[in-house]
């Protein structure tokens, strides 16, 4: 008898399905600069929101 596991995802969790439609935006005031911003996820308050621009500023540059 052949066993076929199915894990769902690539690392063995759930998979999560991408295409899904558009994604809930919320806005937000990035914590750099104060400009006005969306987000994909709901600011809770405790940790600071970064616009796209200063959020970039902060990644640690590739080589």
């Amino acid at each position: 008898m052949e066993r076929k596991f199915n894990r769902g995802g690539s690392r063995g969790g759930p998979r999560r399905d991408f295409d899904s439609g558009p994604r809930e935006m919320h806005k937000a005031t990035c914590a750099e600069c104060g400009k006005e911003c969306e987000v994909p996820f709901k600011p809770s308050g405790d940790r600071p929101v970064y616009c796209r621009e200063c959020y970039a500023n902060k990644r640690p540059r590739r080589f």
